[in-house]
């Protein structure tokens, strides 16, 4: 499995690295001095939300290596200048694939310390990759008049995932806890879970009105409509497999069952097929059960 994933990642890596050159960030005013920059002709990494103003330049999210030139020269058609702070939302390379060319220019890095801890394990990555301002919980910024709430969500897409809330702008960048439109990638062995994803995504429900501005790690700006329903499709998968396990059904058995047939058309896609979510949400209920914070009841 974990070879598999090697190689769907490469895989994706080696397209976008082709396709690099179609590849361009366009650039859309979300609220007033915040500003998304998403990629259009090919996979460009996570979107990127940009606050500019008075105090400086803050990014959330950075694409990938490939990408920096492209990334760098809209900044500075966005913002003018050097990005002063960059939240990672969490570990992956297409949100982080760029940390050192931005701390070469002076960028501060900051991320949960779960995301600086794993980065560090990592010894393909250089130390000036990594956060060097981390949090355990929550953390504010009160910058360029538009106040934010950085908060982690535990065990979600994976242990280190922050959702940040512009409180006065109604603007809410999820990270990776939504992948508007599609199945939802679980990275189980980056400590995520299904329940902590499904968590993190009633945390931004609750956080969120009708007119917030929801910034998916992936996928289209949405509303919180988009997040409930990701939510519900998501519980309801789970409901679906663990059925079928209490059944006594093998994970082959379910697979070729196709208990997720109906959501295929909606919500299937590249990177996360509707086999892949099957067999995500049946390791993940073999780990965790169906209720994690109950899970020593479970005989494993």
């Amino acid at each position: 499995m974990k070879r598999l994933m090697l190689v769907l990642v490469v895989g994706l890596l080696a397209s976008s690295v082709q396709a690099q050159d179609s590849v361009e960030f366009e650039a859309k005013q979300v609220a007033k001095g915040l500003t998304m920059l998403s990629g259009v002709g090919g996979f460009s990494g996570g979107n990127i939300l940009i606050s500019t103003g008075a105090d400086g330049t803050i990014m959330i999210d950075d694409s990938m290596p490939p990408l920096a030139e492209k990334l760098q020269a809209k900044i500075k058609e966005v913002a003018g200048g050097d990005v002063d702070y960059l939240i990672n939302t969490h570990l992956h390379g297409d949100h982080t694939g760029n940390n050192a060319t931005f701390a070469a220019t002076g960028t501060h890095i900051i991320g949960h310390k779960n995301v600086r801890e794993r980065m560090s394990a990592d010894s393909k990555l250089s130390a000036d990759s990594l956060p060097v301002i981390t949090f355990s919980d929550e953390m504010s910024f009160y910058l360029n008049a538009q106040p934010a709430r950085i908060m982690h969500v535990a065990k979600a897409h994976t242990d280190g995932d922050s959702v940040i809330y512009f409180t006065e702008a109604n603007v809410i960048h999820t990270g990776d806890t939504l992948f508007n439109g599609m199945f939802p990638f679980v990275d189980l062995d980056n400590g995520g879970s299904v329940q902590g994803y499904l968590d993190a995504q009633q945390k931004i429900i609750d956080l969120a009105d009708q007119d917030t501005v929801i910034v998916p790690g992936h996928g289209p700006l949405g509303k919180v409509e988009d997040v409930t329903a990701a939510r519900d499709m998501l519980a309801e998968s789970r409901r679906r497999i663990a059925d079928l396990i209490k059944q006594g059904k093998t994970i082959e058995d379910i697979v070729a069952m196709n208990p997720l047939a109906d959501y295929h058309e909606q919500w299937n896609w590249g990177f996360i097929t509707t086999e892949k979510m099957t067999r995500t949400l049946f390791r993940d209920l073999q780990k965790y059960g169906e209720d994690p914070h109950s899970s020593h009841h479970h005989s494993h």
